[in-house]
C-alpha cells in the first residue's frame, strides 16, 4: 500500500461520519430483515450466520469501497468465503456485520454492527451500533482523542462525550452471555465482591468506555473483527486492551505473520493500566 492510499491522521474527522452512517444503514437493515423473519444457516465452522449478516456486510463493503477504494477490507463474511486482501498494508479496515449473531437469533438486544480502521495494528478509529438498543458508539484514537455515545436519530442534543470511570471496589465485570469459558469464570473467582454483567457482542467494550463497567476479561476464542470496533471505542474512551502478557491488543497479524489467522490471543479490556487483571482485577 502505498503512502496516498493511507488514510491519514488528518482526514479522521472526515472518516468517522462516513463509518457511523455506513453503521446505521446496515442496522436499519438488520432491523428490516428481523421483522421479516430470520433464517438461519450454519457456516464450516458451526457459527450461525443470517441474510442479515450477509445484507449487513454488503451495504458496508460497498460504502468502504466508494468512499475509500485502496483500503483493504477484512470482513467476517468475506474471510469465512475465503475472500481475503493478498496484502493488508499499513491501514486496513476491519468489519462485523452482525456482533452477536446468537443473540440477534434469540431475539435479544445485544447484537452489534461494528466498523474499525487500523493502522499499523493499532485500532485508530471505530464505530459500533446496537441498532435494537437505538445507540451508536462512536471513536477516534488520533489526537484529541474522544469517545461519543449517539441516540440513532442523529439530535445533535442525543451526542454526548463518554469517558472511562476510575476504578474502585467493588468492581464491575462485564462477561460473554454465550461464550463463557471455565478459564472465565475461574478469573472472576478472583475478584471478590464484583458485580458480574452478562453482555453479548461488542456492547462490553463499549460498557467501559462508557463508565459503566471496569473490566471485561475475555478467556475464549474471538476474531479480530470482533474486537477492533469497541477495542477502539475504549481506547478513545481512556481504557486498553492488553493481552495476559500485558502488551497492547494489536490487529493484522496475518498480515504479519504467513501462518496466522485472525484470531485474537486472551485479553483483558479495562478502563485503566493501573487495573492489574492478573490480581483479580484490584488497583495495583
Amino acid at each position: 500500500m502505498t503512502d496516498e492510499s493511507l488514510p491519514m491522521k488528518e482526514t479522521d474527522a472526515a472518516i468517522l461520519p462516513v463509518l457511523e452512517e455506513l453503521a446505521l444503514a446496515a442496522g436499519r437493515a438488520i432491523l428490516k430483515i428481523r421483522e421479516e423473519g430470520i433464517t438461519v444457516d450454519i457456516k464450516p465452522d458451526a457459527s450461525p450466520v443470517t441474510r442479515a449478516d450477509r445484507e449487513a456486510e454488503r451495504i458496508i463493503l460497498d460504502g468502504l469501497h466508494r468512499h475509500f477504494p485502496a483500503v483493504p477490507i477484512v470482513a467476517e463474511e468475506e474471510a469465512s468465503a475465503g475472500r481475503l486482501p493478498e496484502r493488508l498494508g499499513e491501514a486496513f479496515f476491519l468489519v462485523d456485520p452482525l456482533d452477536g449473531t446468537k443473540e440477534f437469533v434469540k431475539g435479544h438486544s445485544d447484537f452489534t454492527v461494528n466498523i474499525a480502521l487500523i493502522r499499523r495494528g493499532v485500532p485508530e478509529i471505530g464505530v459500533v451500533y446496537a441498532p435494537a438498543r437505538g445507540v451508536l458508539y462512536s471513536g477516534c484514537c488520533s489526537a484529541g482523542a474522544s469517545a461519543v455515545e449517539i441516540a440513532s436519530d442523529g439530535r445533535p442534543e442525543r451526542r454526548q462525550t463518554i469517558t472511562v470511570r476510575i476504578a474502585c471496589a467493588p468492581l464491575t465485570v462485564v462477561a460473554s452471555r454465550s461464550h463463557r469459558t471455565r478459564e472465565t469464570d475461574d478469573y472472576l473467582t478472583q475478584c471478590p465482591g464484583a458485580e458480574i454483567l452478562s453482555v453479548g457482542s461488542s456492547l462490553k467494550f463499549c460498557m467501559l468506555a462508557a463508565g459503566k463497567a471496569d473490566l471485561y476479561p475475555r478467556f475464549g476464542r474471538t476474531m479480530e473483527w470482533d474486537t477492533a470496533a469497541g477495542d477502539a471505542v475504549l481506547r478513545a474512551g481512556g481504557g486498553m486492551t492488553s493481552t495476559t502478557d500485558g502488551k497492547p491488543l494489536c490487529y493484522g497479524k496475518r498480515g504479519q505473520q504467513d501462518d496466522a489467522d485472525f484470531a485474537n490471543p486472551w485479553f483483558i479490556a479495562a478502563t485503566s493500566r493501573s487495573l492489574d487483571p492478573f490480581e483479580g482485577g484490584n488497583s495495583s
